[in-house]
């Protein structure tokens, strides 16, 4: 596919480093469960009811459903111009999902793949939604490979943006941007300004700055500030972010239509990958575009042109 190329500045820049591992084969991976058992949680997890925005070119989308899910620390907001494109350009209907611990969306302790799936299954089955296209980017991509593995019915089709099926390892600056939220929060500010002279020690770049101190809130006109995402939880989660739930191909596979986007000044999607890639999504198809890590934002016109190239083919 051909996209067009735009050079836009990156809004923010990447938190993670990935280090790719090329196991295809370790333990087991969780059993496919029924289409009648898909939308339930487990024993140790509670699905959430998640907040959304929906776009639906005011009611004239009428086509199958497409949900969209942001990165760590972003929100719906994130993707609302790509929504409202592919609402108008596809006639179909957009849901653009805050995720756990994100957002407008409830708080909870347990914050791994698993249960960010299960709940966007529980958005699913509440919303009676079928015949789904996921998109998710980072941390949303590897949410919706989670949901296509555990059970392939659940979609028609995924677009995994800049992520991966393996695991990856952290980076060293990371805790320090989950160190500087803290800091943040106990000096309780009362300017935006004054929260960003806080953090700026533990994030130097101010477009990484500027992305995370769009979590701030004041919940009443004379109180400070405070960050609306629970910073502990998340700082508590990293690992769980760097994991990916699935290490067996063999025994769990998404054989539907798949595109993986990645851009090109990003490491997430490294070549070696693309082997395992093929093994968990056999029918993927794989498409460069010109940004970094940051696709949908450094670049929303080529990544707008390529989903909708991606949907509008057929089999």
């Amino acid at each position: 596919m051909r996209t067009l190329q735009r050079g836009l500045q990156p809004l923010y820049t990447p938190f993670l480093h990935p280090k790719h591992s090329t196991r295809i084969s370790l333990s087991p991976a969780t059993a496919n469960p029924a289409w009648t058992r898909f939308f339930h949680a487990s024993a140790s997890n509670r699905a959430l009811d998640l907040a959304y925005n929906l776009h639906d070119s005011k009611g004239r989308s009428k086509g199958p459903p497409i949900i969209i899910l942001h990165g760590l620390f972003g929100s719906k907001t994130n993707n609302r111009s790509v929504s409202n494109a592919f609402s108008r350009i596809l006639s179909r209907p957009v849901y653009a999902i805050d995720l756990r611990n994100h957002g407008c969306s409830p708080h909870d302790k347990t914050h791994n793949y698993t249960a960010l799936a299960e709940d966007v299954e529980h958005f699913l089955r509440k919303h009676n939604l079928h015949d789904a296209t996921l998109i998710g980017h980072s941390m949303g991509a590897k949410t919706i490979m989670t949901m296509a593995l555990r059970d392939p019915e659940c979609c028609d089709n995924i677009v995994a943006v800049d992520n991966a099926p393996v695991d990856a390892a952290l980076a060293s600056d990371f805790p320090r941007f989950i160190e500087g939220m803290r800091k943040v929060e106990e000096a309780k500010p009362m300017s935006q300004k004054q929260a960003d002279q806080i953090l700026e020690p533990y994030a130097r770049e101010l477009a990484v700055r500027q992305f995370l101190l769009t979590n701030l809130i004041r919940p009443e006109p004379s109180e400070p500030l405070r960050f609306r995402i629970p910073v502990r939880i998340l700082g508590d989660s990293l690992d769980n972010m760097a994991d990916f739930p699935f290490t067996d191909p063999d025994q769990a596979r998404f054989s539907k239509r798949s595109l993986f986007i990645r851009g090109t000044r990003s490491h997430y999607v490294a070549d070696e990958t693309l082997p395992i890639i093929g093994r968990f999504f056999p029918r993927f198809e794989l498409v460069d575009v010109e940004a970094g890590h940051w696709v949908i934002s450094e670049n929303p016109d080529a990544f707008v042109k390529t989903v909708v190239q991606f949907l509008q083919d057929k089999d």
